[in-house]
């Protein structure tokens, strides 16, 4: 009889474990205790984070990049801390400024300072808010939309699907070599962006005359809807965190 109580206790707590959330035995729901009345249900933490998740797989923010927050983004030299600053200001103000024209993000210039970083700590952040992110790396994003440019379904279904993103974050946009396919691309991106006041968050080597020198219609678009948040990290292996 005590082997009997001893298995059926042993029985138990492996059931106990073999929940996700020891809060809702994964149910999503807690019954809360009321002082005058019955316990009412109400929704689990668990359920936030699982939305997070989602969200996160569904912006196409990759798992080891959610790892790139603002608590860990490493403050090295006097840029690296104007870069976060501005980050920052931007999150706090988002919600006062997003349906305006200035309602964008630029981090630009020198390779290895962050920009990626930052530009992602921000979408994640927002994605916790419930303020729905499309991550888009410019140069895979560019690569496949150009192989099934004749697919004219898969064409309007992508390109729709960063122009109505709630926040658009575009990943070293101008990275690597730019044809006029690229540049028609992302002009017709961005051009329904601007004229919709929809918010992007932009990261890329280009500095501001840069931009402009690649297409003056793109260029000054960002140009304008960042203008109060933009942070043009100067070139030099001093703001290359890599070679620290």
């Amino acid at each position: 009889m005590k082997e009997e109580g001893f298995q059926k206790r042993s029985e138990e707590k492996l059931v106990k474990k073999s929940y996700n959330c020891g809060k809702c035995n994964d149910t999503g729901w807690i019954l809360a205790p009321q002082e005058h009345s019955a316990p009412i249900a109400i929704s689990c933490s668990c359920r936030e984070l699982d939305r997070i998740k989602t969200d996160w797989e569904r912006s196409g923010i990759k798992t080891e990049q959610s790892n790139l927050t603002f608590s860990n983004f490493c403050i090295w030299n006097e840029s690296s801390g104007r870069a976060k600053d501005i980050a920052l200001a931007y999150y706090k103000d988002f919600n006062s400024i997003r349906r305006t024209r200035k309602n964008s993000i630029l981090f630009c210039g020198q390779v290895g300072s962050g920009k990626s970083h930052l530009s992602i700590a921000l979408a994640l952040n927002f994605l916790r808010k419930n303020v729905k992110v499309v991550y888009m790396p410019y140069r895979d994003a560019i690569m496949k939309i150009k192989q099934n440019i004749m697919d004219d379904e898969y064409y309007q279904k992508i390109i729709s699907k960063y122009q109505l993103a709630e926040v658009l974050l575009i990943d070293d946009l101008f990275k690597g070599k730019i044809s006029e396919s690229d540049i028609s691309i992302i002009f017709e991106i961005l051009n329904y962006r601007y004229l919709n006041n929809l918010p992007i968050i932009v990261s890329t080597e280009c500095v501001v005359d840069k931009l402009l020198y690649i297409d003056e219609a793109i260029g000054s678009r960002i140009y304008e809807m960042s203008k109060d948040y933009i942070m043009e990290i100067g070139k030099g292996k001093e703001n290359n965190y890599r070679l620290r």
